[in-house]
């Protein structure tokens, strides 16, 4: 694909040749004007002077959007502004630059003030100067960096420096075909996390252009920047669920609400466990329903159920701003939306997070509403036939916030949970999450994993995900959970 700054000068070019054919045309007419009806000297006159303006605006503002394109793809000198965003990319094809100019803008969009460089521009120094760097990268040949960070890799990559300070993400673009898919986006977050830098986010991979992994993107750039009404790349393309029931899970929690929600799909639909709802909290065109949330983006839920149950299946905690206003996205689907009516709605397949269907050993941690998405890999293992599963589960209150505990148990009663372990915050004076029980039972947890279990994380980022890590981390060693994480034994679905 080409870049922004090649199609600002080919859009350019077209005006010229375009405002060119305009003059050349009235040029023409005022010298076959002599006969009647012909178009009087004057007016011709008028109508090229006219054209020839419209040319030069055009022309002043494709040279000030050149400027501003130009300006862009380089870090500034000097220190940079405390809050100032760098994005660095490594493109083969124009695509990663691409795609790092869209960022940028929508960044831009929500007020944020940005920098962009290749990897290759990227210094020590830079990397200690900046708070926040978003980095999109392409894989080449077979799991080679691009050109464009060929420097970085020999310069930078062998260090080992002190970026405790970093906040980054990735976008990896890859293509499944190759064995080695987004490797060096991989490669590049494993740098960057011993060196002891902080995800704002999961790495994304995007498999050949994919649309929907784009937009899981999009919705992190949302909450990087605080603002909701980021503007869309591409317009998504979403299916009328029907929302067929909606209750309350935790009636006098200290928490916000949490619902249990139902949706039935339009015939045809598909998805499978670990797969995450979009929803489009707006009019959905032929529907009749119209919500208070028109033209904002999406938002983005764990799937709890199968095809098989019947229906999708979401828990979605209830938000409220500082204002005590409704959330957009939870408002809509809490409480504004009601049985019966239509849903926009479509299913992101998530493929780094699908169900593990081999015989082995699966450890499960959430906390929160990320019971929504262990809930759906336990039921795709007992239809699968397989046990040997160990839940670690954590909430605010056993009274009020043991969300879908019949089932839960029913589970452990029938051997489809060989283990359950949970934590209810508020229960004692002592806090007491999902980590502090990993490292209660480190042994186990380490006899688990020689044993060959996957390790599934799902619920809030910030918090429970990074507890979660360091507490792996001190158990089972950096070199295993590398080697977990690169094999797939490690996933994570956090947000």
């Amino acid at each position: 694909m080409t870049s922004p700054l090649h199609a600002a000068l080919t859009a350019h070019r077209l005006r010229l040749l375009s405002a060119a054919g305009a003059i050349a045309s009235i040029v023409s007419l005022t010298r076959l004007g002599s006969g009647p009806g012909a178009c009087p000297a004057w007016l011709c006159c008028l109508l090229i002077g006219a054209t020839y303006l419209i040319f030069c605006l055009s022309y002043w503002q494709r040279h000030q959007e050149k400027q501003r394109l130009l300006q862009a793809t380089s870090i500034t000198t000097g220190q940079p502004a405390a809050d100032t965003v760098l994005i660095a990319y490594a493109s083969q094809t124009g695509y990663a630059q691409q795609l790092a100019h869209q960022t940028a803008a929508s960044l831009q969009q929500a007020g944020l003030a940005v920098a962009l460089c290749t990897l290759n521009q990227l210094s020590a120094e830079t990397l200690t100067q900046y708070g926040k760097i978003l980095f999109v990268v392409s894989t080449t040949g077979e799991g080679d960096a691009p050109d464009q960070a060929s420097l970085f890799c020999r310069r930078i990559l062998p260090q080992h420096r002190d970026l405790s300070h970093l906040h980054y993400a990735v976008l990896a673009l890859g293509d499944r075909h190759y064995t080695r898919y987004c490797a060096f986006g991989h490669q590049l977050r494993h740098w960057l996390a011993h060196q002891q830098a902080q995800a704002l986010f999961d790495l994304v991979q995007v498999d050949n252009g994919d649309e929907a992994a784009l937009r899981h993107w999009q919705h992190h750039l949302g909450h990087i920047s605080g603002y909701s009404g980021l503007a869309d790349w591409s317009t998504p393309a979403y299916g009328a669920w029907i929302l067929h029931d909606r209750h309350l899970l935790n009636p006098g929690s200290l928490g916000q609400p949490v619902f249990h929600l139902c949706l039935m799909p339009p015939a045809g639909s598909s998805w499978q466990a670990g797969d995450i709802a979009e929803i489009g909290p707006g009019e959905l065109p032929g529907s009749g329903v119209t919500s208070t949330a028109q033209d904002l983006p999406s938002r983005e839920y764990s799937i709890a159920s199968l095809p098989s149950d019947g229906g999708l299946e979401l828990v979605v905690r209830q938000m409220r701003r500082p204002d005590g206003r409704l959330g957009t996205g939870s408002g809509w689907l809490t409480e504004q939306v009601q049985p019966g009516q239509a849903v926009a709605l479509r299913v992101r397949s998530n493929p780094s997070f699908h169900t593990p269907l081999s015989p082995g050993p699966l450890l499960m941690i959430g906390n929160g509403t990320g019971i929504a998405g262990l809930r759906a890999h336990l039921k795709a293992r007992a239809a699968a036939g397989l046990a040997d599963h160990w839940l670690v589960f954590g909430e605010r209150q056993r009274a009020h916030d043991y969300f879908f505990q019949m089932e839960v148990e029913e589970w452990l009663r029938q051997g489809t949970l060989s283990r359950l372990d949970l934590c209810f915050s508020r229960d004692q004076a002592q806090r007491r999450y999902v980590q502090h029980a990993l490292q209660e039972q480190a042994a186990e947890v380490k006899r688990w994993a020689e044993r060959g279990a996957t390790i599934l994380v799902c619920g809030s980022l910030h918090g429970m995900a990074a507890g979660v890590h360091a507490a792996l981390l001190s158990i089972l060693g950096e070199t295993l959970l590398d080697t977990l994480m690169q094999t797939g034994r490690y996933r994570r679905d956090v947000y």
